[in-house]
């Protein structure tokens, strides 16, 4: 384990940090839509980073877990530099230097070894992470226009959920089954359920994005079963490697359940345009 945490620490290390660089110049002109998922990106990842450095502290896929959080760092790094014009607009300059703030220190903790002290700091830092993240989705998702925008901040949320509904799993692994931790876990499978069905019946659906999401409610069922074993009390079985493995590919699914609104949205909004054009 010494052996995969000082990798680790390496790897956080020499992952560059993009915020520099500002928002990446070969990419085609921004819209509200691709920031409302980088937004998102940084929402997840605040719970998935800790997620997999709790998963690499308790040996579970160790290997696979300490890759996985460098490059998620990296990728924290680019969501955060795409959003860089936001640093001074008045509306979210204030909570995207929050964000970044938090990263910073977030980022250190992240490379240093597993331990009850250090638990403790990065799932503080978690935490907080996640408010400051959310604020900021919350305004850069203001600038959209009509229920699609919505759906696709709502669909980036749920992964952010699933990520904090496995880091919540593994801190109970690691020992606090306390009840407020019990209760949070229930919490945020109520809050999971509750969005995906508001998802799933959402009049604004296209044939593709109901297809993604017929997809993600097969893997949330996986997903939620795993989790839900925690409570038969079994002494020793494979839960933490099942939930892990589902964790991942839950967001990967979600991943095109919000591409795909991301599409729907932007479609809307050039017809809209299209439509005031001929009208003018």
């Amino acid at each position: 384990m010494k052996k995969t945490l000082c990798l680790l620490a390496t790897m956080l290390t020499l992952a560059t940090p993009a915020l520099a660089a500002g928002p990446a110049g070969d990419r085609n002109p921004p819209t509200v839509e691709q920031d409302i998922v980088s937004a998102g990106k940084l929402r997840s990842q605040s719970q998935r980073l800790a997620k997999l450095w709790l998963q690499a502290g308790l040996g579970i896929q160790a290997g696979t877990a300490t890759g996985q959080l460098a490059r998620g760092a990296s990728q924290f790094d680019a969501a955060l530099a795409e959003l860089k014009p936001y640093a001074t607009r008045p509306l979210t300059q204030r909570d995207y230097a929050r964000v970044a703030d938090l990263w910073t220190e977030y980022r250190i903790m992240l490379s240093l070894p597993y331990g009850e002290s250090n638990m403790k700091t990065v799932n503080y830092l978690a935490d907080d992470l996640m408010l400051a993240t959310g604020r900021l989705a919350m305004k850069i998702e203001s600038e959209a226009d009509g229920g699609s925008g919505r759906l696709l901040d709502l669909s980036m949320r749920q992964n952010m959920l699933a990520q904090r509904l496995a880091r919540l799993y593994l801190l109970a692994q690691a020992g606090d089954r306390s009840n407020g931790r019990l209760v949070d876990i229930d919490q945020a499978r109520k809050e999971f359920a509750t969005a995906m069905h508001e998802l799933t019946e959402a009049p604004e659906n296209t044939p593709a994005s109901r297809e993604a999401l017929n997809l993600a409610a097969m893997q949330w069922m996986f997903f939620d079963r795993a989790i839900g074993e925690m409570k038969k009390g079994n002494a020793v079985d494979s839960r933490p490697q099942h939930v892990a493995t589902a964790s991942e590919r839950i967001t990967e699914v979600l991943d095109t359940v919000s591409q795909q609104y991301a599409l729907d949205a932007r479609s809307l909004r050039y017809a809209a345009a299209a439509g005031n054009v001929r009208r003018n």
